[in-house]
């Protein structure tokens, strides 16, 4: 099993999750760093900082030299796809090819209501999900993209620079939706993120995972299967670690350490030490 970790960009003053991430980058254990796609804090003062995720991947991108980044996830209601597809490219390039585009389907109202996004329906959202990881894979992948659907159009659309990992970076779909969530990341995903309950809970999940992969003609061994687990600061490194345990019998293949805020120096460490017999 493989190991990442992600910060929570709330609450927190940035040169601290500077330190975490340059930390996580000189560990080799940890393949892989996150951050979340929200505008305010989902805990605690929601007048507290809140750093925008792409603008902070962009910057951890340049602050960084190894370690694969990404965020979990990017809400598709929040940026247009040709945006975000650009973002993407650029983020990729800075990176040297390290970018994992985390898509979502967004869902919190209270940002919504704020900010006067359209939060639509279910079922609208979800179309127009579908309709925006096409368009971002075909801007990333092809010279020009015409797309005509219900909520996107592109003409002539291009997106240049391409982004250094070609066709385009890893596509990570993140969602348990056992209808639309889990048949978007059967089409499309390189990674499936899963935000499971429990390991038997997440084993559940897989088996509807690997039913629309048999639907739809895709090899689910394409599809990288992962998984948050949270360090809670109140109970600290070793219960996270046996829960990752648990994951890792269970089939995952990339368990992502959520970590509390305000990580201290030398903690990675600590979690590299105890975390270490469970990679691969």
């Amino acid at each position: 099993m493989r190991l990442g970790i992600k910060t929570k960009p709330e609450h927190t003053p940035w040169h601290e999750l500077l330190d975490t991430w340059r930390a996580a980058d000189d560990i080799e254990l940890f393949e892989s760093a996150w951050n979340w796609d929200h505008f305010y804090p989902l805990s605690g003062d929601l007048t507290a900082p809140n750093y925008e995720a792409w603008t902070m991947l962009a910057a951890m991108a340049q602050a960084t030299r190894r370690i694969r980044i990404g965020c979990q996830v990017t809400g598709m209601i929040y940026r247009h796809p040709a945006l975000l597809a650009n973002m993407a490219a650029t983020t990729d390039v800075i990176s040297g090819g390290r970018l994992e585009i985390g898509l979502g389907a967004g869902w919190m109202q209270q940002e919504c209501d704020a900010y006067g996004i359209e939060l639509p329906p279910l079922r609208e959202r979800f179309d127009l999900f579908d309709e925006g990881v096409q368009a971002i894979v075909g801007l990333l992948s092809q010279e020009v993209t015409d797309f005509a659907g219900t909520h996107v159009r592109l003409t002539d659309a291009r997106c240049e620079p391409k982004p250094v990992q070609r066709p385009h970076p890893p596509i990570v779909i993140g969602g348990t939706g056992p209808r639309r969530t889990l048949r978007a990341a059967a089409r499309w995903a390189q990674q499936w993120h899963g935000g499971a309950k429990s390991p038997q809970h997440w084993r559940e999940l897989k088996d509807v995972l690997l039913a629309h992969c048999a639907d739809v003609g895709r090899d689910p061994a394409e599809i990288t299967c992962s998984v948050n687990v949270r360090v809670h600061a109140e109970t600290g490194i070793g219960p996270a670690v046996e829960q990752a345990a648990g994951y890792r019998d269970a089939g995952v293949d990339l368990v992502v350490f959520n970590l509390p805020h305000h990580v201290p120096a030398g903690y990675l460490d600590r979690l590299a030490e105890q975390a270490a017999p469970l990679a691969d």
